[in-house]
């Protein structure tokens, strides 16, 4: 098997720039979606119900967008077609979601196009994000993967940071914070418009710059004696053949990603009751609660890409099982610290500690996945596959979040307290992961 060259710094940045204005847009929606349905008149205890759409279209989607660019090749490359379209209807409908409320129509109406508007957005998203973790896999070797998959968790932060800001730097340079009730105020529309028009341009920056490997090329650099449409295995017989690390990140994942679905749904209820004092959605008080969340989120984003920078060091120093652990760790006292902190700025501490555990969540679960797929072909499969691990914890999360709310007496902050637990669980499952190829 002939190795693939390493690649230069820029070559790297480039295969994963546009993913920065896709985590603009992923950022806005994580950010301001509990926001948008708690002004449009949502129940805090029916909230988690509004976030099972993003990840069910992601289990839906993204498989489907694996096997398929599998086996597209034409001129315009193999991953890259997909990730185009998927940012240009996320574009449009980036333009309608934060509308829901302005149109005329009944709260019932409201909440029915919004969630039309949420489930094509992240339709949309998912479309467009899971080409770039791919082309990773596709165009990076063994040894550069680490640094790669940094470069795109650094990006993916910048990104977000630049999203979760913009309703704070809205509202600062005078755009309405507040609007009548049921519709969402000016500063959180206009942040979308905004992050709209950015990612089209990233995503054509990255469309223009990077030049996928040609079938038979592929094929030498990663092992693959056939032709990959020679060989069409169903989702079962991937399955079946996955190596053991696939599995057991897995599981691992299982505990992230329900605690992060519990932080995008309850924060925003958290801080505007605990700091705020208040739970009125239509309050000036909750509109700024809200913006507050989104610097939150964008501390979270600065710790991520600042322990990005870390990771590979410490996992170089100790191992990749030590450095994701740790994160995790950190990640979870970060969330339990938000129920001993009431004072705004205090909260920055929590946040960095959990950007830490995002970091590692980012990088440390592909690097070890395409490093036991070398050789087994249909990467962009199993990729897809993959997803699952994120997409179902979050379903079942979303799932029985309005019962765990229920048995917490209806207090938000201690359903971010349930995620820190969630996530050193996951720290300790860590430890079980196999890294080689064995099935």
């Amino acid at each position: 098997m002939t190795k693939i060259p390493n690649q230069s710094f820029w070559t790297l940045w480039n295969i994963s720039f546009g993913f920065f204005g896709v985590q603009i847009a992923y950022a806005l929606q994580s950010a301001n979606i509990s926001r948008i349905f708690a002004t449009l008149g949502a129940d805090p205890h029916n909230l988690s119900y509004f976030w099972i759409l993003p990840p069910l279209m992601g289990i839906i989607v993204q498989p489907i967008i694996g096997v398929f660019s599998d086996k597209t090749w034409n001129r315009f490359g193999r991953r890259i077609p997909y990730l185009f379209v998927g940012a240009a209807i996320a574009v449009l409908v980036m333009c309608l979601l934060p509308n829901a409320g302005s149109f005329g129509f009944t709260v019932g109406a409201a909440m029915i196009f919004g969630l039309l508007a949420l489930m094509l957005l992240d339709t949309s998203i998912n479309i467009a994000m899971q080409p770039f973790k791919m082309l990773v896999g596709d165009m990076v070797n063994e040894e550069q993967k680490t640094k790669a998959y940094s470069i795109q968790s650094f990006l993916c932060n910048a990104g977000s940071v630049v999203g979760f800001v913009f309703p704070f730097l809205f509202t600062w340079i005078g755009i309405s914070n507040t609007a009548e009730d049921g519709v969402v105020p000016d500063s959180v529309i206009y942040s979308f418009y905004v992050g709209a028009a950015i990612l089209i341009g990233c995503v054509i920056y990255t469309v223009l710059k990077v030049k996928e490997f040609p079938p038979a090329l592929y094929n030498e650099y990663h092992g693959i004696k056939e032709e990959p449409k020679k060989d069409s295995p169903n989702i079962f017989q991937l399955l079946a053949n996955a190596p053991k690390a696939f599995w057991t990140v897995g599981f691992v994942q299982f505990f992230c990603w329900a605690a992060f679905m519990y932080m995008w749904t309850y924060t925003n209820g958290a801080i505007a009751d605990t700091c705020w004092g208040t739970t009125d959605t239509n309050s000036a008080d909750y509109q700024a609660a809200g913006n507050w969340v989104g610097i939150l989120f964008a501390v979270q984003a600065i710790g991520s890409v600042a322990w990005a920078a870390v990771l590979p060091w410490l996992a170089a120093k100790t191992n990749r099982k030590i450095a994701y652990s740790l994160s995790l760790v950190l990640g979870g006292v970060g969330f339990i610290s938000t129920m001993f902190f009431h004072d705004q700025y205090l909260l920055f501490v929590s946040f960095i500690l959990i950007g830490f555990a995002w970091a590692a969540m980012l990088a440390m679960p592909f690097t070890i996945l395409t490093n036991a797929l070398e050789g087994y072909g249909h990467m962009g499969s199993y990729l897809g596959l993959f997803n699952g691990t994120i997409c179902v914890p979050q379903i079942v999360a979303a799932l029985v979040g309005g019962a765990l709310l229920g048995l917490v007496g209806g207090s938000q902050v201690m359903m971010l307290v349930i995620a820190g637990i969630a996530l050193i669980i996951g720290a300790v499952c860590v430890f079980n992961i196999k890294e080689n190829k064995q099935k």
